[in-house]
């Protein structure tokens, strides 16, 4: 259920989504973790790109921060690297499980009673 009162609408500058455009476009940067870095819906930054596609929006001139740049692209090596890792943690998971269980059914032999000759 919605709050009651007036809705807050933010209103942004036509610099600051010429940056966001621009941050968004670069090479190995994804669309969804500058929305989540400037703390917009992806939606809106889709719908800027769109309108700087259609020269709405005027991107050329915008100078974009290299450590912001820098940071962005890390981040997304950052993510691509721990979901490897997730991948790799829920193998080795499966792995402990699968031998686990084949030594609780092995032969007996090994651990069967010692007869003593005399």
């Amino acid at each position: 259920m919605p709050k009651p009162g007036p809705r807050t609408t933010y209103r942004y500058t036509d610099d600051f989504k010429a940056t966001a455009v621009r941050l968004s476009r670069l090479p190995g940067v994804a669309v969804q973790d500058v929305a989540a870095s400037l703390y917009i819906h992806q939606f809106m930054l889709s719908r800027w790109r769109k309108q700087a596609h259609e020269g709405v929006i005027v991107t050329k001139g915008v100078a974009v921060d290299k450590a912001v740049a820098a940071e962005l692209k890390e981040l997304r090596r950052v993510k691509k690297a721990y979901e490897q890792l997730k991948i790799e943690h829920d193998l080795l998971k499966k792995a402990i499980a699968f031998t686990s269980g084949r030594k609780a059914t092995s032969s007996r032999s090994s651990s069967g009673s010692k007869s003593s000759t005399p």
